[in-house]
């Protein structure tokens, strides 16, 4: 007898989640790879214990009015609440004289918070887990309308999101769509559902107890505290104002590699100042997109997960919007300006902020020690052998940081928000606001409508890496003088205990002075070499040849820009580029060269104005002397082994996107999900789909006129295109 579709499906998901476990039940790696088991909490919430039994139940609002942490502390513990700010409390019903608001308050508070046992708890194949909890007062409505399958396939491997992936087909005809009922077990709903409240932040996880498997510490989410510079200016205590880590989890191929899990939009935090913690739909939607789009280039990132809809919680930014929590995924969020807080160049009012505490050196010693060992994993470090590592540690941020600059740069990425409390330590693009990639080429273009200066322009972007870089070396200067002073051994437990102020400034200037020029030529070189590499890559060339940069980079981006070409579209057409059509003709008698001259003039969004003979003649002297760097290295065994147009062509197309994550599409696809998110979300899962894929010939490239096509490949090619011109150059608000 035939199986149904149904049965056929059923049995099929089955197979393919035999080994995945529901979000609650991913397991926790070992207490020595857990952030908040290593560094310092808040000495208001001190432990999981006494945070649930405790701050939950009594003084709740510890956790949301904004204040200054004590200065040894590195985070907080911190629920996910996420409710319209400011909070909505209503009086007793029925009514009665409150003696005491303040008590009433924290009643109010405590009973949104998310504390009551969900379940009854259970050890799952030997693995511990967290617990997951829930609010008696709080029940908003919360809807699934992304989730990224390339994340969880690359990060969570063992999460099983049951029938979400199924109930998000991509398509940009949801009308056209033939959707079958998803047929799934009540298993695979509830690890949906499980899925979307806890990304939601409905329900909070937690091993409040203390008699886990993870030395007796216990478990609960938390944010961090930083500080950092804004705009070039020092802004004092900043933290996580929204941004709530929920889980770690190690990847089950490398335990010692772990993933941290973290809910954006999820409420305020001790470091929310006077905003409400929330994020809105668009904003949340450019960063899930964004984030994985630069994974797909190639470019260090953090990842995102999940967009869950939350649209009964109004957002006031310049109109009223609708919330959204975003998932977010990396091996680690810490960011310079962690650094800076333990070390801060100093405890004014600032531009932004709201204080700052006095420097806690034993804090910074601990960070450092905690990020050399779990997050840099520096090889030539052996800390049980008091191996001094300050300046490694510098040294291998700003290597990091120069690499992934330099991809930007390579793939015309602009972050718009370079502060130092969005540079990671890690070397990972974090933080996506007012970011962009270039349409026309313009190097001097400004992303961020907030900043008039031009400090974050596209040009500037790796000088404002290196002014970072250099924010972690004023707050490690100190500590690294304290290792030279002692032989190059690393500092121990109250190093700088009792030492007074003129001993840390003369240890600061030795340590500037030892590290700060080398850290330099080392952002120089990493970022020189690694932008010709991106960019010989880009131009489907293996040898390095010193001369490139002056020879065949700048001038091809000299035409760009005066000719005022598309950059992503030109490098594309030139992935189709061989010597050969330097003496081809087609059958009307028009060279091949020309005709492809023609089709890059035709990336210019007023490619009618131009002054087509002398752009030709521009083009025909750099296309020659690329044909020759190309020719050159027919021999010298960078393509032995293999055909070599072939090879190359194959090369070129798959370093250059074909679909590009422009300003316009966004615009677009952020509408479409405002007015609509039931069929919106099958427009995002496109994008995503296509923003995975970005070297896939989309809309049927090159092959077909646009009557040929499908409604579905049309409207892959017309995102695949410039888009309206009033959109090139559209300049984002901070507002998120």
């Amino acid at each position: 007898m035939r199986a149904s579709r149904s049965t056929l499906n059923k049995t099929l998901a089955m197979s393919k989640n035999a080994n995945k476990v529901p979000f609650s039940k991913l397991p926790l790696p070992p207490s020595s790879h857990l952030l908040t088991h290593n560094l310092t909490p808040d000495p208001r919430t001190p432990d999981p214990v006494t945070f649930f039994s405790d701050v939950l139940a009594r003084t709740p609002s510890i956790q949301r009015r904004a204040r200054l942490l004590s200065p040894e502390a590195h985070f907080s513990y911190v629920n996910p609440m996420p409710l319209e700010f400011p909070y909505e409390i209503a009086p007793p019903d029925p009514p009665e004289v409150i003696t005491n608001k303040a008590e009433y308050i924290e009643q109010w508070l405590s009973d949104h918070e998310a504390k009551i046992p969900a379940e009854a708890s259970s050890a799952l194949s030997g693995n511990f887990h967290l617990h997951k909890y829930i609010s008696k007062s709080r029940n908003y409505r919360r809807e699934l309308i992304a989730l990224s399958e390339t994340c969880v396939n690359d990060c969570l491997p063992l999460l099983d999101c049951g029938d979400a992936i199924d109930t998000l087909k991509p398509t940009f005809v949801p009308s056209k769509l033939d959707i079958e009922k998803v047929s799934s077990s009540a298993e695979a709903q509830n690890a949906c559902q499980e899925l979307v409240d806890i990304l939601g932040g409905h329900v909070s996880l937690m091993s409040p107890d203390g008699s886990d498997q993870l030395g007796g510490k216990g478990c609960a989410p938390w944010s961090l505290r930083y500080s950092g510079h804004q705009f070039g200016d020092w802004a004092g205590q900043l933290g996580d104002g929204r941004a709530i880590s929920i889980l770690v989890t190690p990847h089950p191929s490398d335990p010692d590699t772990t993933y941290e899990v973290q809910l954006k939009g999820a409420g305020r935090t001790p470091f929310s100042r006077s905003a409400d913690g929330l994020a809105v739909l668009r904003s949340s939607i450019r960063e899930y997109l964004c984030s994985e789009a630069m994974h797909a280039l190639g470019i260090p990132t953090t990842r995102s997960l999940a967009l869950v809809y939350l649209p009964e919680l109004p957002v006031i930014r310049e109109r009223v919007e609708k919330a959204c929590v975003t998932t977010r995924v990396a091996e680690t969020f810490i960011r310079i300006g962690n650094f800076e807080a333990l070390s801060p160049p100093s405890r004014a009012m600032f531009f932004f902020g709201g204080g700052q505490q006095h420097a806690d050196y034993e804090a910074l010693r601990i960070l450092g020690e905690w990020t050399v060992r779990r997050i840099l994993k520096l090889g030539n470090v052996d800390l049980d052998a008091g191996d001094a590592w300050g300046k490694e540690l510098v040294f291998e941020v700003a290597r990091r940081n120069a690499k992934m600059v330099a991809a930007w740069q390579a793939y015309g990425f602009m972050h718009g928000v370079i502060n130092t409390d969005n540079v990671s330590i890690a070397g990972l693009t974090i933080d996506y606001g007012p970011y962009a990639f270039m349409d026309v080429f313009d190097p001097h273009h400004i992303c961020n409508h907030s900043d008039q200066e031009g400090r974050y322009a596209y040009n500037r972007q790796p000088n404002m890496i290196g002014y970072a870089c250099r924010a972690l070396l004023n707050a490690l200067a100190p500590l690294i003088g304290a290792e030279i002073a002692q032989g190059n051994k690393a500092v121990q437990k109250g190093w700088a205990n009792n030492v007074n102020d003129e001993t840390i400034s003369e240890w600061r200037t030795a340590g500037i002075e030892e590290v700060g020029s080398t850290m330099n030529q080392i952002i120089e070189s990493t970022y020189t070499i690694e932008y010709g590499m991106t960019l010989r890559r880009r131009l489907a060339l293996r040898r390095v040849e010193p001369s490139d940069q002056r020879t065949i980079f700048q001038p091809l981006l000299d035409m760009m820009e005066n000719q005022r070409l598309d950059f992503h579209g030109t490098f594309r057409k030139l992935a189709f580029f061989q010597p050969r059509m330097l003496h081809g003709e087609d059958n009307s008698g028009t060279t091949t060269l020309e005709a492809f001259i023609a089709e890059l003039l035709r990336g210019a969004p007023e490619w009618e104005r131009l002054d087509t003979g002398k752009a030709t003649e521009e083009w025909l002297a750099w296309l020659d002397a690329y044909a020759a760097r190309i020719e050159s290295e027919k021999t010298g065994g960078g393509w032995a082994g293999e055909d070599f147009d072939e090879a190359r062509g194959r090369a070129a197309i798959a370093a250059n996107p074909r679909f590009v994550l422009r300003q316009w599409l966004l615009e677009e696809v952020i509408k479409k999900v405002e007015a609509d998110p039931t069929t919106g979300r099958h427009i995002l899962a496109k994008v995503m789909q296509m923003a995975c894929s970005p070297f896939k010939p989309w809309g049927r490239e090159g092959d077909a006129s646009d009557n040929e096509l499908s409604e579905e490949e049309r409207e892959e090619r017309r995102y695949c295109g410039l888009g309206d011109r009033r959109m090139l150059g559209f300049q984002c608000s901070c507002s998120s």
